[in-house]
């Protein structure tokens, strides 16, 4: 059984519109990603998210309707299963709800139309016009005003009703403006493709008849004017032109035409040069914005005479922009730009061009992705070491000129409020408030050698001090912090001094012996605790001027390696040790010991860095125990006796984690945890989250609550100090990186830190179309090309991997391997394609070990047994190089083309372009015979597979280009031979997206107790969505699957739209009315949504597996667990 659940969600618009949902007076826009609908308000300062929601259903149409007794409109959506419903908002509980349920006008003896679905509403808002099928148009009448009593609300749909027509391959489509004289009469327009690839357009006339008590009524759409075919072949939109003119305007590659009566001349004018348009906006009766497909932006006015006579047309280009889906103007100047395959923008139009006002991050399409890292570990509540909040994924997103890499992590955002200068390996900060501010206003920098004080001023002002109130200086600090009575502590490595804040006077000091330095210090507000030289530990009564309380030399512990004296409890102090590995909790005043506890049985695992803070509510406070192998050791601590419990261990990384507190207004803390992989430990529905922070290169951090910057941090990298505001749970955040190239694959090598790329670069010259394609080397932290490799004229790059391949020396030897095709079809037993095997040299250049032509464009790569297998058209072959040359070793015909391929030891799944995945298995050749490749199962359903990958033992996961998921099975037990060779659906559910990529990915089980879900691979979709697919354990198979069909009925979705029939498979062949043994993640976390009454009725259905479990607060718990699974 399958679990599925999104990590990031889609970010692709096709649809947006503006309306007046929220209130009358104001309008908003609507964006459409995919499944979820946002609502952004206008604001000074660009677009503001107000409200989102997800849909049972891919949003394929968007419209607003005006019922004549509402004073903001509704939202008419359409999705891709043929439904249609009506949505309003409500004011009281803010949020949108259903005025009309779902109609389904899906009709199985219909084609599918060609092009995109499209709805039309006429000018007078009386009909709309459904384009769904070939040859139909729904007609659905907007409701007027009724004369008879209990008459239907003005404003509202009436039934649907279908009209046939003969145009069948619709490019664009229109209801015209009438003329007064012909105001009774609807007129549609079409742009069609005849039988015989001309283009032509049509105009027919509605004739609309509502019917009686029952019946839906008829609608007829009767040519008036037919088959005008002196058009342009690459005419693709028809714009409607209003008052005065009246007429038609149509797009075209190569020219711009406008027909005022229908029947009457073309009046066209050639473009300075060639383009698609892509979409249409329009700003006022004479003026429209235009998008073409290079990114292109356009204000195009018609010239009139005599107010209202077409003469011509100008078209200007006003800037560059993302490839447009739709356009939208927003009023004021202001343009919407949403975008499929690029980032969308709001633009402001001016008069010397155009300037992005805010951008909206878009990942899709995602084409390829990689698994830069894992971040392996195991959580608190988290039952297997893995956490997308570690999960560090890069993308090849986008297309052509808004092609780019993506790298997306679910974790805490940091937000840079200021850069405080270029101050190279700071190894300490401290936040310090001076005696003419109530909030921290001085940080503390410490060097190895020196200390660095800088001053804030309310307005954000940064004055460096050379000295202040008798503050040493001249050395490191290891510790400087304020005390409640006035006074000011400072230990650096020779002395811990107290100052009078006031007057700056030296109140104390204290030194250790000669010959000795202090190594480490922390402090509350009663004691300091020091080690000296690592061999003693120290206690000073802060309360008493420094007076010594206790000091102790620990001979069969060792030495000392941390120590900590803890807010949480006054009484005790902490030490860690270096050769015993141990943790000791000691008295204060004494530094007896009251607990011991060995941490760890690895000598080079010692404790580093010790933190006792209270991260949950009503719980004991956690000791965190930072080791020097990258672990973190965490223990709940009982202050009455000091005992330590429920000890859990979670890697953090490879290297020793470094722990601060940040206080939190409701007195609780949060941990920041500094190595390699930064995190913020923080307390969420009663459990400790661990989520990784985006702070690449922060070495040390400190809480900086200035007036100037209220509830910020302090951050040193090795290079520089900065002040950020640090988030305060996770979400998923997106960095990019542009390459202005379609990022068609990606491979990523740790050992080289290095990404291997694959990209077609797509330009215009002289009017002709110009691609490119490269496969280039870059690094990972700055992205700077290292080197390029340009493919030949007419090749484009189809695959990218880094594998280990056996080499000449017999040994594995790390290295890129790259598959092409060519674009020219001409001859087919030509050269059709290449393999390239690439080395990385010292220099970090390419250089190319060997190279194959072959004669089938290579779809997909990968190795087994460290020989290359190579997908080509209708074959998949084995090569072994051999004296620098690829041999041939093996060969298996496909049934139609290969698209992907997953290896797993000796197993290939091929994953064809109509019949599905298939599994053939390598053996190698032994006393002198040949390789062979032999399939061993297939899956004998037709689908138009587009990924593979490998889940588990003989499980494979597929996903088609009709947006399903399949998991398939091998029953290597199976009674017959068929039995064995038959790949068997064991789940299945639609997805609802196309899936370019599945990566998959094994992680380590925590042998304490059975994980719920297993994570086994990321997947990448066309929207620009990241799924985690996990398996689910036998132990939890019953409880989630009764509680995703208790939670069907009572998650509502707009619409109404039934979550069986949203996520149940459906192809050309076959659909199904439910999801087979996959659970949704999205469904079974709204458990958590719901109140407390409902989750105890939902727990009541699921009967006696519930009590199992634990009841309700049983069933929060796992769901708490899965949701952070990402």
């Amino acid at each position: 059984m399958a679990y599925l659940a999104p990590i990031h969600r889609p970010t692709s618009v096709r649809h947006a519109l503006k309306l007046n949902l929220l209130t009358p007076d104001e309008e908003c826009l609507i964006l459409a990603k995919a499944n979820r609908l946002e609502v952004y308000n206008q604001t000074s300062d660009g677009l503001a998210l107000a409200y989102t929601k997800t849909l049972y259903g891919k949003i394929t149409m968007l419209e607003a309707l005006r019922p004549a007794n509402s004073s903001t409109d509704h939202l008419f959506i359409g999705t891709d299963r043929y439904m249609y419903f009506t949505v309003s908002w409500d004011s009281q509980t803010h949020q949108l709800r259903t005025e009309k349920s779902y109609i389904d006008q899906a009709d199985k003896t219909s084609r599918d139309s060609q092009t995109q679905d499209r709805c039309l509403v006429d000018p007078n808002k009386r009909f709309m016009a459904l384009l769904l099928y070939d040859g139909i148009v729904t007609i659905v009448p907007i409701l007027q005003k009724g004369k008879k009593k209990g008459s239907a609300e003005a404003g509202t749909l009436g039934d649907p009703v279908p009209a046939r027509i003969s145009d069948l391959f619709v490019r664009s489509s229109a209801f015209l403006y009438a003329r007064e004289r012909d105001s009774e009469h609807l007129k549609l327009a079409f742009l069609y493709e005849d039988n015989h690839q001309k283009v032509c357009l049509s105009v027919r006339k509605l004739d609309y008849t509502a019917g009686g008590s029952g019946d839906a009524g008829s609608a007829d759409l009767e040519t008036i004017f037919g088959a005008r075919d002196d058009l342009e072949l690459g005419a693709s939109h028809l714009i409607p032109v209003p008052a005065p003119a009246y007429g038609l305007l149509v797009l075209a590659e190569t020219s711009i035409a406008y027909i005022g009566d229908i029947d009457g001349d073309l009046l066209s004018y050639p473009l300075e040069e060639a383009t698609q348009f892509v979409a249409w906006a329009q700003v006022d009766n004479q003026r429209w914005l235009l998008a073409d497909d290079f990114g292109k932006l356009y204000l195009l006015m018609l010239l009139l005479e005599n107010e209202s006579e077409v003469t011509g047309w100008k078209l200007d280009v006003i800037g560059e922009t993302s490839r447009a889906s739709t356009l939208v103007y927003l009023d004021g100047g202001h343009m919407l730009v949403a975008s499929h395959q690029g980032d969308s923008q709001i633009i402001k139009v001016q008069q010397e061009g155009i300037e992005v006002v805010q951008t909206i991050q878009n990942i899709a399409p995602v084409l390829d992705f990689t698994i830069m890292d894992m971040g392996n570990r195991a959580g608190e509540g988290q039952t297997n070491e893995y956490s997308s909040g570690q999960a560090r994924i890069v993308t090849g997103s986008g297309a052509f000129q808004d092609g780019s890499l993506r790298s997306v992590r679910s974790g805490v955002g940091l937000e840079e409020q200021g850069l405080l200068g270029e101050m190279e390996h700071a190894t300490d900060l401290f936040a310090l408030r001076s005696d003419i501010s109530d909030n921290v206003d001085l940080l503390v920098v410490s060097f190895i050698g020196e200390t660095r004080l800088f001053q804030f001023q309310a307005d954000g002002e940064v004055e460096e001090r050379a000295d202040y109130k008798s503050f040493s200086l001249s050395e490191s600090t290891l510790l400087a912090s304020d005390l409640h009575n006035g006074r000011l502590l400072q230990v650096t490595g020779s002395s811990a001094r107290l100052l009078d804040s006031e007057n700056g006077m030296v109140l104390s000091e204290w030194s250790p012996p000669a010959q000795h330095a202090i190594t480490a210090a922390s402090a509350n507000e009663k004691s300091l605790a020091m080690s000296i030289g690592g061999m003693e530990a120290v206690t000073l009564d802060l309360k008493a001027d420094l007076r010594l309380q206790a000091r102790r030399k620990f001979a069969e512990e060792g030495q000392i390696a941390c120590i900590h004296v803890s807010d949480v409890s006054s009484d005790i102090c902490i030490a860690g040790f270096w050769q015993s590995a141990a943790v000791a909790i000691l008295k204060i005043d004494t530094l007896e010991t009251i607990q011991n506890v060995i941490v760890s049985e690895d000598a080079v695992s010692v404790p580093r860095s010790i933190l006792l803070a209270q991260i949950l509510a009503e719980q004991p406070p956690t000791l965190f125990i930072a080791m020097a192998n990258g672990e973190v050791i965490t223990f709940s601590v009982n202050l009455s006796n000091f005992t330590l419990s429920a000890k859990k261990v979670i890697v953090l990384g490879t290297q020793q984690a470094n722990f601060k507190a940040l206080p939190r207004a409701d007195g609780l803390s949060n941990v920041f945890a500094t190595c390699e992989h930064p995190s913020l430990i923080y307390g969420s529905e009663g459990r400790i989250v661990y989520s990784a922070v985006t702070a690449e290169k922060a070495s040390c951090i400190c809480s900086f609550d200035s007036e100037a910057y209220p509830g910020a941090i302090a951050i040193a990298t090795p290079e520089d100090v900065r002040i950020a505001l640090v988030d305060t749970e996770r979400t998923t955040h997106v960095q990019t990186l542009p390459v202005k190239e379609t990022v068609r694959r990606i491979a990523y090598s740790a050992k080289l830190k290095a990404f291997g790329i694959g990209t077609i670069h797509r330009s215009l010259r002289r009017g002709q179309e110009i691609v490119k394609s490269h496969f280039k080397l870059a690094d990972e932290v700055l992205f700077k090309e290292l080197d390029t490799y340009e493919l030949n004229e007419e090749e484009l790059v189809e695959s990218v991997i880094r594998e280990d391949i056996r080499e000449d020396s017999g040994e594995l030897v790390e290295r890129f391997i790259v598959g092409t095709a060519y674009l020219d079809d001409d001859q087919s037993d030509s050269i059709r394609g290449r393999i390239i095997v690439f080395a990385v040299t010292t220099e970090r250049t390419l250089k190319i070990i060997t190279e194959l032509p072959v004669k089938g464009a290579c779809r997909a790569l990968g190795v087994i047994h460290g020989n290359i297998v190579a997908a080509l058209v209708k074959t998949v072959v084995i090569y072994a190089l051999e004296n620098s040359h690829l041999q041939k070793r093996a060969t298996y015909r496909t049934s139609t083309a290969p698209i992907d391929i997953s290896i797993y030891k000796s197993q290939i799944a091929i994953a064809d372009l109509m019949k599905s995945v298939s599994i053939i298995t390598y053996t190698p050749g032994t006393a002198g015979l040949d390789d062979t490749l032999t399939e061993t199962a297939r899956h004998f359903q037709t689908a138009w597979g587009t990924a593979v990958a490998h889940v588990g033992e003989d499980t494979w996961l597929e996903a088609d280009a009709e947006g399903n998921l399949m998991v398939l099975h091998q029953n290597v037990a199976g009674v017959t031979a068929d039995d064995k060779r038959r790949l068997e659906v064991t789940s299945e559910m639609r997805l609802g997206e196309m899936v370019n990529r599945i990566r998959s990915f094994s992680i380590e089980e925590n042998s304490t107790r059975s994980a719920p879900v297993v994570p086994k691979a990321f997947m990448g979709t066309v929207e620009g969505s990241i799924y985690l697919f996990g398996l689910i354990a036998p132990t939890h198979r019953d409880l989630l699957m009764r509680l995703q069909a208790a939670l069907a009925p009572l998650v509502k979705s707009l619409g109404d739209v039934p979550f069986n029939t949203y996520r149940a498979f459906k192809n050309q062949v076959r659909e199904q009315e439910e999801p087979y043994r996959f659970v949704d993640g999205e469904l079974v976390e709204a458990f958590l949504d719901l109140d407390p009454q409902v989750q105890e009725r939902v727990v009541e259905e699921l009967g006696e597996v519930a009590k199992v479990w634990g009841g309700v607060e049983g069933v929060r718990e796992l769901v708490e667990g899965l949701r952070r699974l990402h």
